[in-house]
Order: structure tokens, then C-alpha cells, then sequence
């Protein structure tokens, strides 16, 4: 690329480049990427869950009821996503990085003793801030990249979720690199990593002026196919260091691999920010030539100036009053799916409570499974490297599911029609066969279950999330999306601790007692064989099937919707934009005395018209 102008021109030409690299779209998509890209240590409970377990003797229940506030805050991000209606993005970034570093260092305190044994509900309220950081970080940094890219939002939303999937096998790689096996340190990377990474980037993260580019989708292709590489080589590392007792250096070498495929996007960016700048420059030197100058005369003094149109609405005049007031009358009178539904309107319409108790079963059973990964490969006799496996093929399944789900959904319904809720039934079915293998303790079939579960959780996700924005608008997008993330914890709760942690620690007593030991206070309950989990996997699986049943309702219902053209107003938005862009590029209002001064000018330098 070359600036006109020798030297100096060239540098302030590299200068005007790199600002616009800096503050483009495509740099604020990267951005975005790297904060999803630690956003999903709540996926990781896993892993540490047992420290906490151990250390201070609680029983499965108590376990469970911890998982249950860690969902809570995961996912109820109706606060966030309030103060996102207010306030721009970087103020729930900043807010979710501090929520983030003070509930994690808080439970790495207790679990290694650096504070008195704290009550179980200091640790419910500890382990609830920290994951709460999650939803903040989801709404400031996704939240705003969808509004940004509406026409692409299954992609968007796809190749966002995938990285938040592959958060802990990243996590993983760098909590091996700093501090080898210390599992409890694990807790404190948590807690700073997350937190530094999204206040680098508060105020990359903002809302743009929406101008679809004609690749646009083949851009977030190639970051699709980067994040493939880097999911790749997380999956080869799992299997090698599975195999293989790996030091502290090679995993440090393992780390900086990991950390080069995260900035890999960066190339795309380039590349494309360099495109975008060279057709503006290109664009400046044409209309350079071209610029019409259309002359106003000014009003005479004493002149009054044009009163303002009399349809223009002001803050605090009688229509707008009519209107706050009619707010509550029209909660069962919603628009039609597609148009801005209010937030009322929306949590109120059958289609909402259809997804979010299809949701509650789906999630709920799914995330279940997940959180007990590290008891059910205890009980079940797995070896502790073989647990450290299936969280590691959770996460890259789950984001092999959420890239899945949103670019192959984008692509069915684009050129096929076919509506998001029948892809959201196929994978609750799906679904089924891992709890299943789990529920009878298939010889290996863990293994399978950790990648059919992790497929399937992530998958749901970009679903749930697109399906809210297209039916309801993206007006209030931020609410309703954490709205619609609430159903997660409900689901987690019932299935997870009323359900899964009851069941686990009846069986643990009734072995207990077979053995003629009692349990002293304070001391973890252990339960082992197939039995612990069978009952309660049994009883998913049929949650399961009820979920796809009623979801069925939602795909009869929106058929016909998805088989519209429901990017129709963004495009014309778009060519609206690109409109407005050209004029004011083309088109240069001024005062008659400043373009006869400049006719002037021209004239006696000699240049006159050319």
C-alpha cells in the first residue's frame, strides 16, 4: 500500500491506518474473541471442584449446591444486561473484571486456608460474583458484536460461543504453563487472567454504525477455519498429555502454541482493515475532483431561523407520555416475530416460555452432567488424568457444538429455510445418548459421553441466543438474551441438586451403612459404582425427551416466520447507511461567500477548473 505524499505523507498515512486498525470492526471482533476466549471458566468446575470438596469437607449436595450458585451467576445476567440499556459496553466489562477477580480470589483464599473455613453460603455468594462476571463479559463484549453484524449474527454468535466452548482447554493449558499441578492455583488463574484480558480491551468494545461488507460472512469463515486450528492442536495436546507425563517446560511451549493461534485472527483483521482503508483513499482521490458545492445563501440579519417541523417528537411531550402509559396495556398485543418486541412483550409471549422451559430440560440436563464430570469418573473407577481428559473434551466439544450450530443453522436456514428450533429438537435428541452411556456405565463410554454432552451443551447455546434475537428483535437484545440464559440455573438446580446430588449421597449412605461405617462432621461423602448416577441420568434423559416434544410446539409455530425473509430491514438498513456515507462523501454543503472565496483562490494560483 502506498501514501501519497514522500515521506511525510507516507507516515501520516501510516498513522491514519493504524487508527483505524486500532478502532475498526474487525479489530473490535478480535478483541471480542480474546475476552470469550477466558469467559467460560465456570465450565471448568470440573477440575477444581474436588479441591473444594476435600478441603472443606463437604458432601455432594453441598457440592451440588455450590455448582447450582455458580450457574446462578453464570447465567442470570438480567443485571447486566439492564445496565447495558444504559450505559455502553465498557462499563459492564470494567464491572464484570472486577465481580470476576474478587469472587475467584475469595474461594482460592478459603480452599487453601489463607482465611478462616468461610460458612457455605460465604462460598455460594463468593462462587456466584465470580461466575456473574461471565454474563457481564458475554453482554458487554457479544452482545454489542451481534448488533454490530446483524445480518451474520449465526455466525457471529457461533464462532463467539465456540471460543467461550474452548475457554477451558485453553485456560487449562496456561494454568499447566504457570503454575504445573497445583490444582488450586487453578482458582486464582481464574481470577486474574479473565479479569486483565477484558480491561486491555474496555474501550475496543463499542457499538458501530452498521455498513455490511459484501464478504462479510467469508471474513468469519476464516476465523471459523483459524478456530479449527486452534481446537485441532488443543485436542492433539489432550491425547499427547494424556499419554505422556509432561514438564513444566514443555507445557509452558504448549502454552506459547496456543497463545500464537489466538492472534492468529489478527492477520484477518490486517488484512481486511487494509482493504476497507485503501478504497476509502481511493474513494478521496475521485471525489477530490467531483465535489459538488451546493451554496446557501445566509438569512439576512434579524432573520428568523425555520421553525421545526411540527411531527417531531421531543422528550416529554404529550404523545410520548401516551405511549410510556400504553406500555403495560399492549404486553399481550406483541408485533409480529422479527419487529422489536418490548421487554414485557417478550417475556410474556408463548413462544418465550416454550424456549425457556425447552431450555431448563435441554441445558439443565446437559450442564448437569458437566458439573459432575469429576465425581462420575471417581465413581465409575477412571483414573484422575483420564477426569483432567474429559473436562479438556468437554471444552473442545463444546465449541465444536457451537461453531457447528451456529454457521450450519445460518447456512440451513439461508439457503434451505429450515427453522432454528427443529436444529435446537435434533440436538436435545442427541443429547440423549450421552446421558444414557453415563446413566449405564458402558465400559469406556465416558469417553463418548464427555464428547456427545460437550457437543451438545455448546450446540444449544448460539441456537437459544439467534432464535431470541430474530423472533423478538434486537431493540432489547442485551435483557432478553440473559433473560433467556436464566433458564440454565433453574434447570441446574432441580436436575442437579434437588435430583442428581439427593440421589448420589442416598447411595452413598446405603454403602455407607453396608460397610457398618458412620460419617463424622465435616467428612465428604463417597460414593462408588454405577448405582450413584444411574437413577438420576435415567430421569434426564426423560426431562430430555419432554424438552424436544415441547420444542416441536415452537418449530410449528415459527415455521412460517423462518421461511420469510427475516434479514430483509437490516439489508435495507445497510444500503440506507451506504447511502448516507456517499452523499456527505460526494456532496458538501457551504456558505455562497466561502465557495466564491475559494473560487478565488483557485484563480489567482492558476489552477481554475479542471
Amino acid at each position: 500500500m502506498a501514501f501519497a505524499g514522500g515521506t511525510g505523507g507516507c507516515s501520516a498515512g501510516m498513522g491514519i491506518f493504524a487508527v483505524q486498525f486500532i478502532t475498526g470492526r474487525w479489530f473490535m471482533v478480535f478483541a471480542t474473541l480474546l475476552i470469550m476466549s477466558m469467559a467460560g471458566a465456570t465450565y471448568m468446575f470440573g477440575l477444581y471442584s474436588n479441591d473444594i470438596k476435600s478441603s472443606l469437607g463437604y458432601d455432594q449436595t453441598t457440592l451440588n449446591l455450590l455448582s447450582f450458585f455458580k450457574d446462578l451467576g453464570g447465567n442470570v445476567g438480567v443485571l447486566s444486561g439492564l445496565i447495558m440499556e444504559i450505559s455502553p459496553p465498557w462499563v459492564v466489562l470494567s464491572m464484570g473484571a472486577a465481580l470476576n477477580f474478587f469472587g475467584y480470589f475469595m474461594i482460592w483464599l478459603a480452599v487453601t486456608g489463607k482465611i478462616a473455613r468461610p460458612a457455605i453460603w460465604q462460598m455460594c455468594l463468593y462462587i456466584c460474583i465470580g461466575a456473574n462476571s461471565q454474563a457481564f463479559a458475554n453482554t458487554g463484549a457479544l452482545v454489542t458484536c451481534v448488533k454490530n453484524f446483524p445480518e451474520s449474527r449465526g455466525s457471529v454468535l457461533g464462532l463467539l460461543k465456540g471460543f467461550v466452548g474452548l475457554s477451558g482447554a485453553i485456560l487449562t493449558q496456561f494454568y499447566h504453563a504457570i503454575y504445573y499441578d497445583n490444582s488450586k492455583a487453578l482458582i486464582l488463574l481464574i481470577g486474574w487472567l479473565p479479569a486483565a484480558i477484558s480491561m486491555v480491551f474496555l474501550r475496543t468494545i463499542r457499538y458501530m454504525k452498521v455498513v455490511r461488507q459484501k464478504d462479510e460472512l467469508k471474513v468469519f469463515y476464516e476465523m471459523l477455519y483459524m478456530s479449527l486450528g486452534l481446537a485441532g492442536f488443543l485436542m492433539i495436546m489432550i491425547i499427547i498429555q494424556k499419554r505422556m507425563a509432561f514438564s513444566q517446560i514443555e507445557y509452558i511451549t504448549s502454552a506459547i502454541a496456543v497463545l500464537a493461534l489466538l492472534f492468529l485472527p489478527l492477520f484477518t483483521v490486517f488484512k481486511e482493515e487494509r482493504k476497507l482503508f485503501k478504497t476509502k483513499q481511493e474513494k478521496i482521490v475521485s471525489i477530490s475532483d467531483q465535489v459538488k458545492v451546493v451554496t446557501e445563501t445566509p438569512p439576512e440579519n434579524g432573520a428568523a431561523l425555520a421553525p421545526p417541523p411540527s411531527d417531531d417528537r421531543f422528550p416529554g411531550t404529550d404523545d410520548q407520555k401516551e405511549e410510556t402509559a400504553s406500555c403495560f396495556r399492549s404486553i399481550f398485543r406483541p408485533p409480529t416475530r422479527g419487529e422489536d418486541y418490548t421487554i414485557l412483550q417478550a417475556l410474556f409471549s408463548i413462544d418465550m416460555i416454550i424456549l425457556f422451559f425447552t431450555t431448563i430440560c435441554g441445558v439443565g440436563s446437559t450442564l448437569t452432567a458437566i458439573d459432575n464430570l469429576g465425581q462420575i469418573g471417581t465413581s465409575l473407577g477412571y483414573p484422575t488424568r483420564s477426569i483432567s481428559t474429559f473436562v479438556s473434551l468437554v471444552s473442545i466439544w463444546n465449541y465444536l457444538g457451537r461453531v457447528t450450530a451456529g454457521f450450519a443453522s445460518e447456512y440451513l436456514l439461508v439457503r434451505y429455510k429450515v427453522p432454528r428450533p427443529l436444529m435446537l429438537t435434533c440436538i436435545l435428541l442427541l443429547s440423549c445418548v450421552g446421558h444414557l452411556l453415563i446413566a449405564f456405565g458402558v465400559p469406556n463410554g465416558l469417553y463418548v459421553a464427555s464428547v456427545v454432552i460437550g457437543f451438545c451443551f455448546g450446540a444449544q447455546w448460539p441456537l437459544l441466543f439467534a432464535i431470541i434475537s430474530e423472533i423478538f428483535g434486537l431493540k432489547y437484545y442485551s435483557t432478553l438474551y440473559n433473560f433467556g440464559a436464566v433458564a440454565s440455573p433453574i434447570g441446574g438446580y432441580i436436575l442437579n441438586v434437588r435430583v442428581t446430588g439427593h440421589l448420589y449421597d442416598k447411595e452413598a449412605r446405603k454403602q455407607m451403612a453396608k460397610l457398618g461405617l458412620t460419617r463424622k462432621a465435616h467428612e465428604e461423602l463417597i460414593c462408588n459404582g454405577v448405582e450413584c448416577f444411574k437413577p438420576a441420568f435415567i430421569i434426564m434423559t426423560g426431562a430430555t425427551v419432554l424438552g424436544a416434544l415441547v420444542s416441536l410446539f415452537l418449530v410449528a409455530r415459527t415455521k412460517k416466520f423462518y421461511r420469510s425473509d427475516i434479514y430483509k430491514k437490516f439489508r435495507e438498513a445497510g444500503k440506507t447507511a451506504e447511502m448516507e456515507m456517499a452523499l456527505s462523501d460526494g456532496v458538501m454543503i457551504v456558505p455562497e461567500s466561502v465557495a466564491m472565496s475559494t473560487a478565488n483562490e483557485k484563480a489567482f494560483v492558476g489552477g481554475g477548473d479542471r
